[in-house]
């Protein structure tokens, strides 16, 4: 295929994905999108036995603080990946870095990474990395691009900006209409493996209207089983080895 079909196939199915996040999470899909990637950095996979939680599309003031509540009565700590163009509450982003979790950068928006130009890429990168570090006063090191497509330019622009990609091995599709408690619980539990690293989403921005609450219930199910099975549940920090950490 020529370099502007391939362009053309690119962009194709990045417009699709915009309507379908499912599809470039399909291995073979994503495989062919985003050729650097790395394993470790690919899936989010360690060598402990040790579950990383994260939430993705936040932070939003109408479903965010639930979840901060509920973590808070289970003594988790997660790593949610933030979007620069919802930053204008800084108290709750401040909040969650006070309640000690991890935050990430998702994008400055919710477009595929294709759809932007790759300096206004890796403007809004550092855009959105500064805020938070503006905010918070701490370093911010994990990136995960939306609906986990990782292209060449997305993928510089971040090592540029000083952040590592993460992507997941587990999600429960609970941005889904017919997403339910249970069905998040059974998607997740039949593919996690210790060392794992799980998506769900804190807010229902690109996600069925109301989904958040069916996240938050099936995060408590989750955290419960996991801690029932013996697994510590955290964020991303700490959630590697030195040896085996992912490179930037």
């Amino acid at each position: 295929m020529s370099p502007t079909g391939a362009t053309v196939a690119a962009a194709t199915a990045c417009l699709a994905a915009a309507a379908t996040p499912s599809l470039v999470s399909l291995g073979p899909v994503r495989a062919a999108l985003t050729p650097v990637v790395t394993p470790a950095a690919w899936s989010g996979l360690s060598d402990r036995a040790h579950v990383a939680l994260t939430f993705d599309d936040g932070p939003d003031p109408t479903s965010t603080p639930s979840f901060l509540r509920l973590l808070d009565g289970l003594g988790v700590h997660a790593t949610f990946f933030l979007l620069g163009r919802h930053l204008a509450d800084r108290g709750l982003v401040r909040e969650l870095a006070s309640a000690g979790h991890g935050l990430g950068v998702h994008g400055w928006d919710h477009r595929p990474v294709v759809l932007h130009r790759p300096r206004a890429l890796a403007d809004g990168l550092r855009r959105t990395r500064d805020l938070v570090e503006d905010t918070t006063g701490a370093r911010v090191r994990w990136y995960r691009p939306p609906y986990g497509l990782v292209t060449p330019a997305a993928w510089w622009a971040a090592r540029a900006a000083g952040l590592r990609t993460v992507l997941w091995s587990a999600w429960g599709r609970d941005w889904e209409r017919r997403a339910t408690p249970t069905s998040v619980v059974r998607l997740v539990q039949a593919q996690l493996r210790p060392g794992g690293t799980v998506l769900l989403h804190d807010s229902d921005r690109t996600s069925a209207p109301g989904s958040w609450r069916t996240t938050l219930v099936a995060t408590e199910r989750l955290v419960d089983r996991w801690r029932a099975a013996g697994l510590a549940v955290g964020g991303l920090d700490g959630h590697w080895s030195e040896r085996v950490r992912p490179a930037p």
